[in-house]
């Protein structure tokens, strides 16, 4: 673990220097405020530090209050070294973000000690971030794909729609389905099923740009959202997303098993300010197209005219298979 040793006084910096490095720490040590408050901002910094109450340029109570205003990085536990030995400046020193006091002279044993404090509660830190993120992650992820599940897809098309009419461009939404998948799950079992779930996914993502986004909407049914995307070539990418789900089986426990995915392709620009829900059902029945067009293609889902014999008819969805 590194530790952070600021201290205006060489003697007293190398001494505890030596009795740190002794008992295992990494140490770095400079000799005022300002430097202190420089090495532990960065997010790579120590997360232990030892600081001097009166230091030039910044004095202990400065470096704290500086090191709490960075709110993006992880905790950092910092004890005073301090001379003072009045209730008041034990309360000032710990108002202004420290952890906890050494008065001088400190036995170097206690010094560990407390270090061995700071430690337990920066590892209770770590599992604690540890957990969050598990569960942010399980909230917007997909747990058998890892992809984006349909909550958060469905959100981020909302944000990618509404930016794309701000700023003029087009949005490409793609409604993916697995050909015959329901034969897979029959013929093979549902573990087998998964892996191809996970191998479809693992495709489409490698078939997109980093900043497309891929979700899995449910079941066998993917959404991809191909974000600024030219018209011109929206049907050309759709269709090599196509080929690379098709281009190779998927090898199983069971054996290869080769796999097709159908994709109803909408430009958002073709459909002026549509509510994303109605976007989707319009995909949707494109996809419901390909699928009555013989699986493995993609088609295109055009907005009909505004007379009445042809207002867009609104198809069911339907289970695919």
């Amino acid at each position: 673990m590194k530790v952070l040793i600021a201290d205006d006084e060489l003697m007293s910096r190398k001494l505890l220097q030596k009795t740190l490095e002794r008992a295992g720490y990494e140490v770095t040590a400079v000799e005022n405020g300002r430097l202190a408050a420089e090495q532990l901002c960065p997010a790579n910094g120590p997360r232990l530090a030892l600081l001097d109450w009166v230091m030039p340029e910044l004095d202990g109570p400065g470096v704290c209050r500086e090191v709490r205003k960075r709110n993006e990085q992880s905790y950092v536990y910092m004890v005073l070294l301090t001379s003072k030995e009045s209730k008041e400046d034990v309360v000032a020193g710990l108002e202004s973000g420290a952890d906890d006091y050494l008065t001088k002279p400190f036995d170097p044993e206690e010094l560990k000690a407390r270090l061995r404090t700071g430690l337990r509660i920066l590892d209770l830190e770590d599992r604690l971030v540890e957990a969050r993120e598990d569960m942010r992650f399980r909230a917007t992820h997909d747990g058998l794909t890892a992809l984006w599940n349909r909550g958060m897809i469905v959100d981020l098309l909302g944000r990618e729609l509404a930016r794309s009419i701000r700023e003029n461009f087009s949005t490409a939404i793609l409604m993916c389905d697995l050909d015959h998948f329901k034969s897979v799950n029959d013929t093979y079992g549902h573990l087998v099923g998964d892996d191809v779930l996970r191998e479809t996914a693992k495709r489409l993502l490698s078939s997109v740009r980093s900043y497309d986004f891929v979700g899995r909407y449910g079941g066998e049914e993917f959404l991809v959202v191909l974000n600024n995307c030219n018209p011109a070539y929206a049907f050309a990418r759709a269709d090599e997303i196509r080929k690379i789900i098709a281009q190779k089986p998927v090898i199983s426990s069971c054996g290869p098993i080769p796999i097709t995915m159908s994709l109803g392709l909408l430009l958002n620009q073709e459909w002026g300010r549509q509510p994303v829900e109605e976007l989707l059902h319009e995909a949707d029945a494109a996809l419901y197209a390909a699928k009555a067009a013989g699986r493995n293609c993609v088609k295109v889902a055009t907005p009909k005219t505004s007379s009445a014999q042809d207002s867009p008819v609104h198809l069911p969805l339907r289970v695919r298979r």
